[in-house]
């Protein structure tokens, strides 16, 4: 029949397209791996992604959590985190993770000087990403968080196509043009049949610390009609706010140094 006919067709194409695919391997010493994500720079994803994992340590003590930087050319970790230097190697030639806060922590901006642009070539790139991924004596965790570069290209494939990730979180403002790209790195995920577990709304909201008078600078709740278009749940509102950006500048991210505040 050809209803028959159609799902072999249909089956011989998914194993042509997956010979070419490379075989995911876990990083070993980790249980599950959770990437932030989001489809344009200046949205705070990796404030997000420093909070979501210190939140992670935070919520269960007995839980240990690493953070991996996987933007090369950007490198924000190293001072959210308040860390500096060099990590030292192990007799296996294995870098070990700087550590602050109780989180274990790996970028590229502990292998460069802070002022010193990487100017690679995709190749290179995609060198240092791997190089990042393996050869790091993470010990044991139970969740590592990978802070992704903003976008869809080589890294977020490699990543989502190299080790098995238990989920991705989508980043966003409410402002238009970043939920395009938003909702392209919603999809892209999908695609590489990485679970999306949902989007944050970030700088949702300014009130003025003096009248308190509420702006949507950005607009108003853009994200939420995103999930509901793409059937996803909104994981976090976060309001523009001064001590958001004070603390991650500071090296002191908001859930250490203010874990009461709304």
């Amino acid at each position: 029949s050809s209803s028959s006919g159609d799902e072999a067709l249909r089956d011989k194409r998914a194993r042509i397209l997956s010979r070419g695919l490379p075989k995911q391997k876990p990083i070993e010493g980790v249980k599950q791996v959770v990437v932030v994500a989001s489809g344009k720079g200046g949205v705070g994803k990796s404030t997000t992604a420093v909070n979501i994992a210190l939140a992670l340590a935070a919520n269960d003590s007995t839980k240990e959590v690493g953070l991996l930087d996987a933007d090369i050319y950007g490198p924000s970790i190293p001072k959210m985190m308040n860390l500096k230097g060099n990590p030292e190697l192990t007799p296996k030639n294995l870098m070990r993770p700087l550590k602050n806060y109780g989180i274990a922590c790996m970028s590229m901006g502990f292998l460069v000087e802070e002022a010193a642009p990487v100017v690679w070539r995709g190749l290179m790139v995609m060198s240092a990403v791997e190089k990042l991924l393996r050869q790091v004596d993470w010990g044991q965790l139970d969740y590592l968080v990978i802070d992704m570069p903003p976008g869809t290209g080589d890294v977020q494939l490699s990543v989502s196509q190299n080790i098995p990730v238990a989920g991705a979180v989508i980043v966003s403002t409410p402002q238009d043009v970043a939920l395009l790209d938003a909702h392209k790195g919603a999809e892209m995920f999908r695609k590489v049949h990485v679970p999306v577990l949902g989007l944050v709304q970030n700088m949702s909201v300014f009130q003025c610390p003096k009248c308190k008078h509420e702006t949507h600078i950005f607009g108003a709740d853009g994200v939420r009609d995103l999930a509901k278009t793409l059937g996803l749940d909104i994981l976090g509102d976060v309001p523009l706010h001064v001590n958001i950006r004070e603390t991650c500048d500071s090296g002191q991210p908001v859930v250490i140094s203010q874990p009461q505040s709304d």
